[in-house]
């Protein structure tokens, strides 16, 4: 899951929570404003009532000493002043029942008492409990409303932003690492960022690159030097072992420790020939100008190699369409990549086993496929099969250099042809080569 994904997923659940717990705790939150609204009002109008009785006296409610009470039309408030026990004092808010007409109504009470020319009086300023809770549905309606238009504005905003913010990074990823064969020693074309953190990143992407670059480059004009050097002494050595054996006086003894050593130079030979192939194609020394017949190519592999299937009894199908071509292509190459793959399978093979080479149309090209019945390969050693410098137990067992598939690695990426292995221990191995649609004509 991309990074963007995960913040935008975050920031939705996380307010995803916060509106459900808000919708949670509303109903007793607008309660809770509703009564303190409602206690602030009845408290302004115990303090209006008190301005009136301090201005116009007492007798302006209470007359005849009978108790006053005003109530609305439809008893939701009233106001009340009677007399109080001399020594009681309150000042409350409280929810009571209160009887009214024969109805029994629960309000919410301010009392507080009060002295005018020491006699006590009590003072009760009311509304009706269900009038206040009546603004409770809408006033939720509305803050759930604006809540959820905040929380859906914010999401965008968040997703709008994360983008912006990210987007380096996504190029990052999509030039330097995904888009295109990593590492690519192609210019460096600095992603512009005004975020610190991508800035570094980019730049220590771009450093790591150009010291792989290096140590590439290395590692191949040694190959390639030390391959050449190699080449004179031992065709030196060849050629004086030749002559010893052309002379007469030479034991059988030592006629056997002479063709140990060539046999030993031999095998160098074609190591140093193997590793200066390699070095080349990985310097790009040679053209993409051939095109070849798919069928004629694997039946000149055929033709080479049908000797090494006959000793060990092996069965070698083709089955390739007639009219697939492969263009821009080396066809030496080629020859040595398929050459190898078909020498692997008789080499791993079991007597009287079979290899099968098809070809089929995918999306995207054109697939080669090289399938046998061999001892096929452990899931342990199948990552590094294309390793040069390592050599497995089945190679030591062959007499192998353990050379042939990195040469089959380095002509693949050459062509940019990509490889898939699927192997199973004493079933066999499947080489499947996908050619892309430039390569592939008809």
């Amino acid at each position: 899951m991309k990074l963007q994904t995960k913040l935008t997923l975050f920031n939705t659940v996380s307010k995803l929570v916060i509106v459900l717990l808000f919708v949670a705790l509303l109903p007793s939150l607008i309660k809770t404003i509703n009564q303190n609204y409602t206690d602030t009002r009845l408290r302004k109008q115990k303090d209006k009532v008190l301005q009136v009785v301090h201005n116009k006296g007492i007798k302006f409610f209470i007359e005849d000493n009978e108790a006053y009470a005003s109530y609305t039309p439809l008893k939701e408030e009233y106001v009340s002043i009677e007399f109080a026990p001399p020594n009681e004092l309150l000042d409350t808010i409280r929810n009571e029942r209160r009887a009214v007409e024969g109805d029994t109504i629960r309000y919410r009470i301010l009392s507080h008492t009060f002295k005018i020319d020491k006699v006590n009086y009590l003072l009760e300023v009311a509304k009706s409990v269900n009038t206040i809770g009546e603004t409770s549905t809408p006033l939720q309606n509305i803050a759930f409303e604006v809540l959820l238009s905040m929380v859906i504005l914010t999401i965008l905003a968040d997703l709008f932003y994360s983008n912006y913010v990210l987007r380096p990074l996504s190029l990052i990823i999509k030039t330097k690492l995904r888009g295109q064969k990593f590492p690519n020693f192609a210019a460096y074309k600095k992603v512009q960022t005004s975020t610190t953190d991508f800035e570094y990143l980019d730049m220590s992407i771009h450093e790591m690159i150009e010291t792989i670059e290096r140590t590439f480059q290395k590692e191949r004009e040694f190959i390639s030097n030390a391959s050449h050097e190699l080449m004179t002494p031992i065709s030196i050595l060849q050629s004086k072992i030749e002559n010893l054996f052309e002379q007469e006086d030479v034991s059988d003894e030592l006629k056997i420790s002479l063709l140990e050593m060539q046999r030993i130079l031999n095998r160098l030979k074609t190591i140093t020939k193997t590793l200066l192939l390699i070095s080349q194609i990985e310097n790009e020394q040679f053209l993409k100008e051939d095109t070849i017949g798919a069928d004629e190519l694997l039946q000149d592999v055929y033709d080479e190699i049908s000797i090494r299937l006959q000793q060990k009894d092996i069965t070698c199908e083709i089955q390739l369409p007639a009219n697939v071509r492969l263009k821009s292509v080396n066809k030496f190459l080629l020859f040595n990549l398929f050459f190898n793959l078909v020498n692997n399978a008789i080499k791993y093979n079991k007597e009287g086993g079979t290899i099968t080479i098809s070809g089929q149309p995918v999306k995207g090209g054109f697939m080669l496929r090289v399938a046998d019945t061999g001892i096929g390969i452990s899931p342990e050693q199948l990552p590094h099969i294309f390793n040069r410098f390592k050599k497995f137990r089945q190679s030591m067992a062959q007499d192998s250099f353990g050379l042939g598939l990195p040469i089959v690695k380095s002509i693949a990426d050459f062509h940019h042809v990509h490889i898939n292995i699927t192997s199973e221990e004493n079933v066999g191995s499947t080489f499947e080569l996908t050619f892309p649609d430039d390569l592939v004509g008809v």
